[in-house]
């Protein structure tokens, strides 16, 4: 089992020797790795790597095959994804999870927590204007607020599924976004804008654990990186020292890359410079 690496801070989620099987195919073997409050986090590795396996055992959607998963030092294995939301862990998928019909805020209100449990109908007439308009408005969709998902263009529907599962997570108390790819299918611009969103809702205090294909969107932003190939965790640690590994980069990034400059954290607006994968 690969030694856990403690980069710092408290450890709000660990897993410890998560497998998953599909038959004779071992999706996740033996993956062990801590994320840290406040830490934005990367976790890369080609296609079929085991990266949303990772996130499904992680938010519930999976029943792992073997390992344990720790949420502030307790189990989280066993409780179903709401469950696991109303305790603080959140997740987005690579194709936007909204309801094309309703508009930005009655989508955000159909998943506002509320102190007691109501129906579908009954939380989208719930009166919530405030609250639904503020997550609009951080991820930059206060104008487009009362349009619906249909008129929206893709990446504005990707924002809103990030406003759908800050909704879902609790207002106070530590909490995590599990996020499927934040900026696959964005323009170049578009890209930056979301990595940089990504950045302002860590800084906000909600830690971040995110997958994705565009290495300017991972070495320019994440604080920290893990690489999965074939299953199994072959690197843990800072960009600097992930982008010159030698087995990431024969195996994945090849030898010719070039990691960008990681941006400046403190400033969510700024853009990560450009990189290359080959």
């Amino acid at each position: 089992m690969k030694q856990l690496v403690n980069s710092g801070g408290q450890a709000l989620l660990q897993a410890i020797g998560l497998s998953k099987h599909f038959g004779g195919v071992r999706a996740l073997d033996e993956v062990s790795f801590e994320v840290q409050s406040g830490h934005c986090v990367a976790l890369i590795g080609p296609n079929g790597a085991g990266k949303s396996t990772c996130f499904a055992c992680l938010a519930g959607q999976q029943k792992p095959t073997a390992g344990e998963v720790f949420w502030q030092g307790q189990p989280l294995l066993g409780q179903t994804p709401a469950e696991r939301q109303r305790r603080g862990v959140a997740r987005t998928f690579q194709v936007a999870q909204t309801f094309e019909a309703l508009t930005v805020l009655q989508n955000i209100q159909l998943v506002l927590r509320d102190a007691t449990p109501l129906s579908w109908w009954d939380r989208l007439n719930q009166r919530q204007p405030e609250r639904s308009l503020q997550l609009a408005a951080q991820v930059g969709l206060q104008a487009l607020a009362h349009a619906t998902v249909a008129e929206l263009p893709y990446g504005a529907k990707k924002r809103l599924e990030l406003a759908m599962a800050l909704a879902g997570l609790p207002e106070t108390g530590p909490s995590l976004l599990l996020l499927d790819e934040p900026a696959a299918g964005l323009a170049e611009q578009e890209r930056s804008d979301m990595m940089a969103l990504v950045r302002q809702v860590a800084a906000g205090g909600v830690t971040v654990l995110y997958t994705e294909h565009n290495m300017d969107a991972v070495f320019g932003v994440a604080d920290r990186v893990l690489v999965l190939m074939q299953g199994r965790l072959v690197a843990d640690g800072l960009p600097s020292d992930v982008a010159q590994d030698p087995l990431v980069r024969q195996n994945y990034l090849g030898l010719d890359f070039n990691a960008p400059k990681v941006a400046n954290q403190n400033d969510p607006h700024a853009s990560a410079t450009e990189g290359t994968c080959v």
